[in-house]
């Protein structure tokens, strides 16, 4: 298992060092002058140019670029915003663990509610808790995530008084945000559950297990779901990356001082510090989700364990020959 994990990490670093790349070129190239925007209207020449020679924006960009990922990954420094000064690590330190707690939140509610609901329809095809659970899922699927929040604001914010509408606090001010995040999520892992269900389900060591007299509850959890679970991680890891990204919608319209709130109001006043810190952040926020996902798989799956946990072992010396 280290080789495999060994191997995955090395495997992030191109990834990262290829999204840094490609977002900083992507800045370099979009119109508009940060000098002109932090001296405003007002400056004259002279002005705009001192700012750039003093932010380097009059450099090459092979020189810029190289400047960026050195100061990133090596010295592990994403710069200072334009606008206020303030270092952009520390603003993404402080803010990372918001975002992170609303993205786990969100993806442990989606996984708790989503596999039972897609188990349920299974096990129940074509009854009650089948149609009900997809009803779920397609109500889900279909409502945009910034609408359903919107929604919730209305009903549980202004009208019942039940949960704050925007900021940050007690735990009171993560659960609209995080109900809103995880419904897209809990209906596509409830229909990957279902499919992956019914393909386990009718397998003939599950028909063997029932023949011998297991109990049905036996029979889903301890044969028919680990099976079925290779699916349903990959579709989870997919979830809580897309949730991550999704993060950037709700925490705006929850005001909610997270990366996502932090890196739209960068985007709007055209802060690039900031903007590439959050990318960057996010992609290995990605990666990182990416490995527990290939971990999860290697421990659900026997065959991939024993190929890392086997690889680097002696083969047994060969018997010896039988005498003539």
């Amino acid at each position: 298992m280290f080789r495999f994990i060994t191997k995955r990490l090395l495997q992030m670093i191109p990834v990262i060092l290829l999204v840094a790349t490609l977002i900083f070129t992507i800045l370099y190239m979009v119109p508009g002058d940060p000098a002109q925007i932090m001296l405003g209207s007002t400056a004259t020449e002279y002005e705009l140019a001192e700012m750039r020679e003093q932010l380097g924006l009059n450099r090459p960009y092979i020189v810029q670029l190289g400047e960026f990922l050195y100061n990133t990954f090596i010295r592990f420094d994403l710069g200072t915003s334009y606008l206020t000064g303030a270092p952009v690590s520390a603003e993404i330190a402080s803010r990372l663990p918001r975002t992170l707690t609303l993205g786990i939140a969100s993806m442990v509610l989606a996984f708790g509610i989503g596999i039972p609901l897609g188990v349920t329809a299974a096990v129940h095809q074509n009854g009650w808790g089948d149609r009900i659970s997809m009803i779920i899922a397609l109500l889900g699927v279909s409502i945009p995530t910034f609408w359903l929040a919107m929604l919730m604001v209305l009903l549980f914010s202004l009208k019942l008084r039940w949960f704050p509408a925007s900021g940050i606090g007690g735990w009171e001010y993560y659960v609209l945000p995080t109900v809103s995040l995880c419904f897209g999520g809990l209906a596509t892992q409830a229909r990957q559950s279902r499919s992956s269900m019914l393909e386990v389900i009718r397998s003939d060591y599950v028909v063997t297990a029932r023949a011998k007299g297991l109990s049905q509850r036996e029979v889903i959890f301890k044969h028919a779901l680990p099976n079925a679970m290779n699916p349903i991680i990959t579709l989870a890891g997919n979830n809580l990356a897309v949730i991550f990204g999704g993060s950037v919608v709700i925490e705006n319209v929850f005001s909610f001082p997270g990366i996502g709130q932090y890196m739209i109001n960068a985007i709007n006043q055209r802060d690039y510090p900031i903007v590439r810190g959050c990318v960057v952040m996010l992609a290995v926020v990605f990666a990182v989700i990416m490995l527990l996902v290939d971990l999860c798989y290697a421990f659900n799956d026997p065959r991939i364990k024993s190929r890392y946990v086997n690889t680097g072992k002696k083969k047994p010396a060969k018997a010896a020959k039988e005498q003539v």
